[in-house]
């Protein structure tokens, strides 16, 4: 409690001599105000993604960028040339894969997946019980780790799988429950950024499940039932509107993944840029009295959206997984019926 009323005092010290230096030196430099007040630029600024990693000194203007490594792959000759911003940025941009040019460079985000990754590995070093003489793991984190593995393992995997099927994804779920909660939790550090708060990196982890959930029905199923499934159970005069429809409804699951994490991620990460925008806006150092405050309840309400998002995710590639598993067991079932009913029907006529 008490470093929390340190960082919120800090914060709001902060915020009001950065407003307080505003105001004195704005009628002096009315056009570089005017580029600095644009605080839906500077809010997309610090949400987008970039190629350049920036440390910001605190309670100045100066800036410390890195340039990242850019890496283009022409597939013909000239493709990759850099062209004029006409949007009124600055700088060059570089043409798309429409254009015959495979972007692979290294962004910001990036480099915020890569050290969410070497934390969860460094996490499962350090907290990973290896000595199986020992039963109960020691120390805090390690018990913390037990507890979520334990968590997930049962509550999710087991739970909506089954016990049969759902040890089997147990390390998938684990693996994309720990590294969205990395993810989530860099951005609520200083100089770090929201990695999930951008639709390709949660479009990737959704394909992700998408893949394993079909690989899932194909292991349960056959590809005999699973393509059956596709059908709906539907008389075949049916199939030409039935098949569209199931095979459209494979694709609106990772589409709610994609969007639902993407979403609230970047959605407090803004809320909380444009509250203490308002100070700047509105160029009067008494609103960080209100917009402070309001500020560091949504800070530690992202705390705990940080949490309920990884955990939302992996609830719910368990659940589409153990929707595809469940195919397998009801085409058994019925043919365990029909096999009984067909036996009993023997009988009655014997």
């Amino acid at each position: 409690m008490r470093k929390a009323m340190v960082l919120f005092a800090c914060l709001f010290a902060g915020t009001v001599w950065a407003s307080e230096q505003a105001g004195e030196h704005g009628v002096a430099n009315e056009s570089k105000d005017a580029e600095g007040d644009d605080v839906a630029g500077y809010i997309l600024h610090h949400v987008a993604d970039s190629n350049e990693y920036e440390f910001e000194v605190p309670l100045s203007h100066n800036h410390i960028p890195i340039h990242l490594p850019r890496i283009l792959i022409p597939f013909h000759e000239g493709a990759c040339a850099p062209m004029a911003d006409t949007h009124g940025g600055h700088g060059e941009v570089y043409p798309g894969l429409g254009q015959g040019c495979l972007d692979l460079s290294i962004t910001k985000h990036t480099v915020m997946m890569w050290l969410a990754a070497l934390l969860l590995i460094g996490s499962l070093l350090i907290w990973s019980n290896r000595d199986k003489t020992k039963l109960v793991p020691r120390g805090a984190g390690a018990n913390l780790f037990e507890m979520l593995v334990l968590f997930v393992r049962d509550e999710l995997a087991i739970k909506n799988i089954g016990k049969e099927e759902g040890p089997r994804y147990v390390p998938y779920l684990l693996t994309a429950f720990f590294f969205i909660l990395f993810m989530n939790l860099l951005g609520l550090f200083p100089w770090m950024a929201t990695a999930t708060g951008n639709i390709a990196v949660t479009c990737g982890l959704a394909l992700c499940t998408f893949f394993v959930t079909q690989a899932a029905g194909i292991r349960a199923a056959g590809i005999g039932g699973y393509l059956k499934h596709l059908t709906g159970g539907v008389a075949p005069w049916l199939w030409p509107i039935m098949i569209p429809v199931e095979f459209l409804g494979l694709f609106t699951k990772p589409f709610a993944l994609t969007i639902r994490l993407f979403a609230n991620m970047l959605a407090g990460h803004i809320v909380i840029f444009f509250l203490l925008g308002l100070i700047f806006m509105l160029r009067n150092p008494a609103v960080a009295l209100v917009s402070v405050p309001f500020a560091f309840g949504i800070y530690l309400l992202e705390l705990f959206v940080a949490f309920v998002q990884a955990y939302v995710f992996t609830m719910l590639s368990a659940l589409f997984i153990g929707m595809s598993v469940a195919m397998g067991h009801h085409d058994d079932h019925h043919h365990e019926g029909g096999e009984s009913h067909d036996h009993g029907k023997a009988h009655h006529l014997g």
